[in-house]
């Protein structure tokens, strides 16, 4: 792991790399290098299925002539003076874009926070293979349970080496270690499957694989027996599993990116209410273990925690530095990068929740639907149209009476928004977070 996480080498690389597109008449240049390094293991039915382990260096760099922009990616061992001649040749030809360029000197990070996103643990595939075995023997363990889908172990890691021409030069490396168990309950065509896993930057923090094991069974045996319920209107009460999806729908509206492409239907409600009164909602990049926490954007600036949703209000967008100019803004530290691009995106990003348990919660709908899974890509983001086949159980007088498949629930993530009402089960231990939501005034399509 040690061997892993030494990037001393590829930080040489992407500060030649800049060096050498500044001399090939570069105007201004960035180079970033990302590292990954993964082992996995997954078996079925007693056995191994397969055993992948994979390692990458991936380098590229970003060139500006004024306001033209070029990119390259390569290997780490590409030649720096030939990438950078090409990259600026690419540059010299390219239509000029007002908005591109480098986050302000002002704005990058001059000490990089410890975040404590690295665990030294070294797990061996041996490890990996009876985690994965402990896993699924516990979920074949629970009655009515009837066939395995497979389990899981994995472990890796994921770093980043970023190098500016303004002076930046900084590196972070994040470690990830997962379980998992997919398990079938029943016979013939009334066969359910469900799930269950566990993943965290620090493998002490991981739920057991026997934890894990028995909650996918349990799950898939209590989806046994499902009916259709009768179309209507319903009151919704989103499992946590389906919640987070939810919040990152929240997240994809409010991307500066989307604002300024005008592709989101939350783009012109800034300081407006887009939820219930009493509602927040966080983003945190620098979140202690925060699953998707970091030290610093792709373009080297530091952000900060913000209240994007204040008492239902919204305060903020997510922005990179290039969105932020084009929506006359200054970037917030959401820049994200894939190779050579940088877009904004959210970082440890949660529906802070309420004062009710979920059972309270539950027990206040007379009747209505609880969501386990959903199905299929009807969200709209310019419209804010929802519609997703899904399945759970049904709730009558506060209680969970039934399962419930092959339904539709349909609104307009706008009501969805402004009828919702988080539980007080936030589990932070996942990038996109959410409680339990209820929302209310939704339609159901069944029998």
């Amino acid at each position: 792991m040690t061997d892993a996480i030494d990037a001393s080498k590829l930080v040489d690389r992407v500060a030649a790399l800049v060096e050498a597109a500044k001399k090939a008449g570069a105007d201004a240049a960035d180079a970033v290098a990302v590292r990954g390094r993964s082992t996995g293991v997954s078996v079925r039915l007693g056995k191994v299925e397969s055993t992948e382990a994979s390692e990458s260096d991936d380098i590229s760099l970003r060139v500006f002539i004024g306001k033209q922009v070029a990119s390259v990616s390569a290997t780490a061992s590409s030649n720096p003076a030939e990438l950078a001649e090409r990259a600026v040749a690419m540059a010299r030809v390219s239509p000029e874009d007002p908005f591109q360029g480098l986050a302000d000197a002002s704005r990058l990070v001059k000490k990089l926070r410890d975040l404590d996103l690295f665990d030294g643990t070294v797990v061996s595939a041996e490890r990996l293979r009876e985690d994965a075995l402990a896993a699924e023997e516990a979920a074949l363990g629970v009655a009515g349970v009837t066939n395995s889908g497979g389990s899981g172990a994995s472990a890796g890691l994921g770093g980043l080496v970023l190098a500016t021409s303004e002076g930046f030069l900084g590196q972070y490396v994040a470690t990830r270690f997962s379980r998992s168990a997919s398990v079938i309950a029943g016979e013939g065509t009334g066969m359910e499957r469900d799930y269950d896993f566990s993943s965290r930057q620090h493998f002490s923090d991981l739920d057991s694989p026997e934890t894990i094991g028995r909650k996918a069974g349990e799950r898939a045996v209590k989806r046994l027996n499902a009916r259709k319920a009768k179309t209507g209107p319903v009151n919704v009460v989103f499992d946590p599993r389906v919640a987070r999806g939810i919040a990152g729908h929240l997240a994809g509206a409010i991307n500066g990116a989307s604002v300024a492409r005008k592709t989101s239907f939350l783009r012109d409600m800034m300081g407006k209410r887009v939820a219930r009164a009493g509602i927040t909602v966080t983003d945190d990049p620098l979140r202690v273990r925060g699953q998707s926490s970091r030290p610093f954007d792709g373009e080297g600036v530091e952000g900060m925690p913000l209240n994007m949703v204040e008492d239902g209000v919204l305060k903020h967008w997510f922005l990179s530095t290039s969105a932020a100019r084009e929506l006359g803004l200054e970037t917030n530290g959401r820049g994200s990068r894939a190779a050579s691009s940088v877009s904004p995106s959210s970082t440890n990003l949660a529906i802070e929740p309420g004062s009710e348990t979920p059972e309270e919660l539950i027990k206040a709908v007379k009747t209505g639907f609880y969501v386990t899974e959903v199905f299929g890509q009807g969200v709209n983001m310019v419209t804010g149209e929802y519609s997703r086949g899904a399945s759970g159980f049904w709730i009558d007088n506060g209680e969970l009476v039934y399962p419930v498949s092959e339904v539709t629930i349909a609104s307009n993530l706008k009501d969805m928004f402004l009828n919702m009402i988080p539980a007080s089960d936030l589990d932070r231990n996942f990038g996109t977070a959410s409680p339990t939501l209820l929302i209310e005034g939704m339609t159901l399509a069944g029998s």
